[in-house]
């Protein structure tokens, strides 16, 4: 039924009850889930689950906290990883984000443009991650060759939306659209077409209403699906449908 579309469950948060959380999944409607990288070594961690759960799915990339003091030898590392992994489904989760991030903006700008260099030779989508960065963000996304991808956990307007969708992205959803202060997200969720919405938890991030501050994961993307559903005129169960068919659409996943 549902397909989160950007999920952390390497997380040292879950290593008390990882397994039984997503042995618990099938059972639960969670179909499918893409685990996000944000460097090497969480990469690798994603890698590890993709192996022990079929449902699992992977995007790797350096977060924009993690470029600092990377170079071209870990790009190298990360392609390896891509090409010999056939559950890869994306680079991510890369891009910019000037709120409280102490890696130079330049530093950040390099290597988001070197990785979607990286996405563009791979054919792959990027999942991208946008902090109090709109301007610097879609100029880059927009001077790249990069096909295709997905705004995460947007929080943006709806012109920043429009901007996105002409460029041929996706919009994803997290539990911040049920937050009763997140107006201008309330707004841009109505307005992205049927065939470009996504959902997704950024667990353990970032958990809906009613479980707002607690620890989130994929069983929470019902209230996020249902939040969705009231501000578009519809129901949880068709936009869990659109949402699913999008985001097997956009990761390739046949």
């Amino acid at each position: 039924m549902f397909f989160d579309s950007h999920a952390h469950y390497d997380d040292e948060r879950f290593d008390a009850d990882r397994a039984a959380l997503l042995d618990s999944f099938k059972q639960n409607g969670i179909d499918y889930v893409v685990n996000i990288g944000t460097n090497l070594e969480t990469s690798q961690k994603c890698l590890d689950l993709c192996e022990k759960y079929d449902f699992v799915y992977a995007a790797l990339g350096f977060y924009p906290e993690d470029v600092d003091g990377i170079g071209e030898d870990d790009i190298l590392k990360l392609e390896k990883l891509c090409r010999e992994n056939k559950k890869v489904v994306a680079i991510g989760e890369i891009g910019l984000d000037y709120h409280q991030n102490n890696t130079p903006k330049d530093t950040q700008m390099y290597w988001f443009e070197r990785q979607l260099q990286l996405a563009e030779k791979l054919d792959l989508p990027v999942a991208i991650h946008m902090r109090d960065s709109t301007k610097d963000t879609l100029d880059i996304l927009q001077k790249s060759s990069v096909k295709t991808g997905v705004l995460h956990c947007f929080s943006g307007s709806c012109e920043t939306a429009e901007i996105a969708l002409k460029m041929g992205f996706y919009i994803s959803f997290s539990g911040t659209v049920t937050f009763k202060n997140a107006k201008n997200v309330a707004e841009a969720a109505k307005i992205v077409p049927d065939d470009r919405i996504l959902i997704e938890t950024d667990c353990p991030y970032l958990s809906p209403e009613p479980n707002r501050g607690k620890r989130n994961s994929s069983l929470n993307l019902k209230y996020t699906a249902a939040k969705l559903a009231e501000l578009r005129g519809t129901t949880m169960e068709e936009i869990a449908y659109i949402t699913s068919c999008n985001a097997k659409r956009m990761y390739n996943i046949k």
